[in-house]
């Protein structure tokens, strides 16, 4: 028997002894859920094998993953969530054996030294939490996250091809799960009271799932462009409508100002213009958010509680949206306020990352109150800004705005720098995509979702490692070891 073969039967006897043993005591304990420990040894050794194709894995899962409750306290996306903790001790690990894997000029890189400033903010936020575990627990997903979609891509993303994969995997996956919505939603004749049914489980709601549904469209248009053969394009073009009719479909408000917010940075982006509409939008705000709160101008704009309600009819949703007369348009202004309020009582470390359904009721103004403000969800405020200005404190939110801007200078720069085909279409393609996100989150909190968060942080990993890659090439002595 060769060593090989030998070494093959071992580990497979060693997997089937596990497999009775774990089957033995989920029998006995009735705990059958143990049974999945022995598929996770399987995987986390084919995974130190071929840690490339794991995380290939972990991205085609994004838009299958479903959300599990354990208990009212403790909730997973399965799988990815799983695959996102592997990744990171996995390509953790290998950089400990290569300590060479990640070049020193990455590590310098002005993007990676703002993330790692934001980090250690949120680090030190946690310390003066309010509610130290729910703060804890929040650092460690968050370092799964980070892990998985920062550290693992500065590492995987040596070449071209390996970006391409990763774009036609997040790609293939999203577009099954759209056909798979699209055949349910036409049980329900593509109303708007029947799209929460058809993207579950996949989705929390139709809010997810427009949001990556949005976000797939800059990356089938980026295949677009650097499509050469009829054939092809094609067939791009009729996704991306498919896409498009989707997101209609997708009744999500959000999701089509993304979209519109898509286009117009596009246009910025070739003119050099994106940064500079960015700031002014924050100046915007915050002059906005001074008049509206002097002299307590935004109860004259309270709603009437009595006709705050859910339209099942779109048309109906939509004027009520206009007249500020829509549930959850209305429920917004009464977190919003409530967030603004919780500001001056902790501006410096905030309240610690996750705990603002803990603490906002004490600072909601009853004049904004709608018949879902019980928030039996326990979600947070709707604008990610906001709360992590409330949960991280005033530096904490100054740091993640220059973390986002900074994304958008090296999108705009790198664009108009460079002059291969393919990373023009990367660096407008990812300033797309991280406009269309602070669209998003500036309506929503979906940043700390397994479906947005993934994208944001794979777009500050591509930034970093094509900057890189563009000036320097990715045949230089950095990048010629090969991971598998």
């Amino acid at each position: 028997m060769t060593p090989a073969i030998h070494k093959n039967h071992n580990l497979l006897l060693l997997l089937s002894a596990v497999f009775v043993l774990v089957g033995a005591v989920g029998a006995w304990t009735e705990i059958y859920v143990l049974i999945v420990i022995p598929f996770g040894l399987l995987l986390f050794y084919l995974g130190w094998q071929h840690p490339g194709n794991i995380f290939f894995l972990l991205i085609f899962t994004l838009a299958f993953s479903v959300e599990y409750n354990f208990s009212p306290e403790l909730s997973t996306d399965i799988p990815d969530e799983f695959l996102m903790i592997l990744v990171s001790v996995l390509f953790t690990g290998y950089l400990l054996f290569q300590p060479d894997a990640i070049p020193k000029n990455v590590l310098r890189h002005p993007l990676f030294l703002l993330f790692l400033i934001y980090a250690g903010w949120t680090i030190l936020s946690v310390c003066f939490s309010t509610h130290p575990v729910l703060s804890i627990k929040f650092l460690l997903a968050k370092s799964w996250y980070t892990g998985a979609f920062l550290l693992a891509p500065l590492i995987l993303f040596r070449e071209k091809k390996h970006i391409i994969k990763a774009a036609k995997v997040f790609a293939v996956s999203m577009l099954l799960v759209t056909f798979i919505v699209l055949i349910k939603h036409t049980q329900y004749n593509f109303s708007f009271a029947g799209i929460n049914k058809a993207v579950s489980p996949f989705f929390r709601n139709h809010v997810n799932y427009s949001a990556m549904l949005v976000c797939t469209i800059p990356v089938l248009t980026a295949f677009f462009r650097l499509a050469k053969k009829a054939n092809l394009r094609l067939l791009l073009a009729t996704l991306i409508v498919l896409v498009l009719t989707a997101l209609f479909f997708s009744y999500a408000r959000s999701a089509w100002v993304a979209l519109a917010a898509g286009l117009v940075a596009g246009w910025l982006i070739r003119r050099r213009m994106l940064l500079i509409v960015y700031l002014a939008g924050i100046i915007l705000v915050i002059t906005a958010l001074f008049w509206i709160k002097t002299d307590a101008r935004y109860v004259k704009y309270a709603h009437d509680y009595k006709t705050t309600i859910f339209h099942k009819d779109f048309n109906e949703h939509l004027v009520a949206t206009y007249k500020l007369k829509d549930v959850s348009t209305a429920e917004r202004f009464y977190r919003w306020i409530a967030g603004i309020r919780m500001i001056k009582d902790n501006w410096l470390t905030g309240f610690g990352p996750a705990t603002f359904y803990t603490n906002y009721k004490p600072y909601t103004v009853p004049a904004y109150k709608t018949w879902v403000s019980d928030n039996k969800e326990h979600s947070t405020v709707h604008n990610y800004f906001l709360l992590v200005a409330v949960e991280q404190g005033l530096p904490g939110v100054f740091i993640f705005l220059l973390l986002t801007g900074a994304m958008l200078w090296y999108a705009q720069h790198l664009y108009n720098r460079v002059s291969d085909s393919f990373y023009k279409t990367v660096f407008i393609t990812t300033g797309i995509m991280l406009v269309m996100i602070i669209t998003l989150n500036s309506l929503s909190d979906l940043m700390e979702t397994d479906k947005i968060g993934s994208l944001f942080f794979l777009s500050l990993s591509l930034l970093i490692i094509t900057d890189i890659n563009s000036r320097k090439g990715s045949n230089s002595p950095a990048y010629m070891k090969s991971i598998p």
